[in-house]
């Protein structure tokens, strides 16, 4: 068989590849007639993936609630990619910090109108009768939502409205990831005890979100936001899509998991009388009006900020 000039560019090419790291081309070669071909259930490892859930009870509909969950933390590993290749990009331009952050609202979007989803896939009377053996764990213990707040904005727009004018950059991290806004959903700040739903969490993840946090200090998206150049932070297509994933992830999304857990865990208008799995008093860390989560602030105006989540 004759080798045709494309042929002999390719293997110019492999050899070249292999011999930058010291390696022999024809031993790789000699690789392929042993190697078997890729099919799509070892590449995306199906079989794996489909044995990953485990239900604690026999209602059928705790299924759709695992798998539900396990998407979701799928989806928070694509944003986290998005988010790295921007904050580890040295040469950002107005159009790629635009294009990731439009790719990561759409996925938010994704998990926001899964919860539509969840509500008409999964029977409420099952729902009441496995939830008790969820106790203490709790949605609040996604390690990977938390570094995705973490990468997006400073640390100082992440503390508990209460303690913000009482912290800056001089802070040490393990003071401020104390005073955190979820912090509320499991700790009584005149005791200072904490609920087992977030003295488990920090002991999991504690020493890990304090790496996450001083890698992500200077180079979160607000912080790449701010170190660009005038013209660029003021172009208006890297603004509306600054504007579109603050409000979709602090407020849109928000509010539909909220409403979500609202209409299965409670039966009453009254918020302070419904409590989630792990016991949190989740609805004062996570409704807009009571911590006015915003990432980047510099894209709004002060009005708007005074305004955050009242009218949700």
């Amino acid at each position: 068989m004759e080798l045709t000039p494309k042929t002999k560019e390719l293997l110019k090419q492999l050899e070249d590849k292999f011999g930058a790291i010291g390696q022999n081309l024809d031993t790789h070669l000699e690789g392929l007639l042993h190697a078997t071909p890729i099919t799509y259930w070892d590449y995306i490892q199906t079989d794996a993936l489909l044995n990953l859930q485990i239900q604690r009870t026999k209602q059928p509909d705790e299924m759709v609630f695992i798998m539900y969950h396990q998407v979701n933390e799928l989806l928070f590993k694509m944003i986290l990619w998005e988010i790295e290749q921007v904050s580890k990009n040295s040469s950002l331009t107005a159009t790629f910090f635009s294009e990731k952050l439009m790719r990561v609202s759409r996925y938010f979007d994704i998990l926001t109108s899964s919860f539509n989803i969840m509500r008409e896939g999964m029977d409420r009377a099952q729902y009441m009768k496995f939830r008790t053996t969820l106790t203490p764990a709790s949605g609040f213990q996604s390690a990977q939502y938390r570094k995705i707040e973490f990468a997006s904005t400073d640390l100082i727009n992440l503390i508990d409205a209460r303690f913000r004018d009482t912290i800056d950059r001089n802070t040490s991290y393990e003071h401020a990831l104390e005073h955190l806004y979820w912090q509320a959903a499991g700790k009584d700040y005149k005791t200072g005890e904490k609920s087992y739903l977030l003295s488990s969490f920090e002991k999991k993840y504690h020493k890990e979100f304090v790496e996450f946090t001083q890698e992500y200090n200077t180079i979160n998206l607000y912080a790449k936001f701010k170190g660009l150049t005038e013209k660029v932070r003021q172009d208006p297509h890297l603004v509306k899509a600054m504007r579109h994933f603050d409000y979709t992830v602090n407020i849109t999304w928000v509010m539909a998991h909220y409403n979500a857990a609202k209409y299965y865990i409670g039966s009453t208008d009254n918020d302070d009388q419904l409590q989630a799995t792990g016991g949190s008093d989740w609805t004062k860390y996570m409704l807009p009006k009571y911590q006015k989560r915003v990432f980047f602030p510099e894209v709004w105006t002060a009005q708007e900020l005074a305004d955050w989540g009242q009218n949700v």
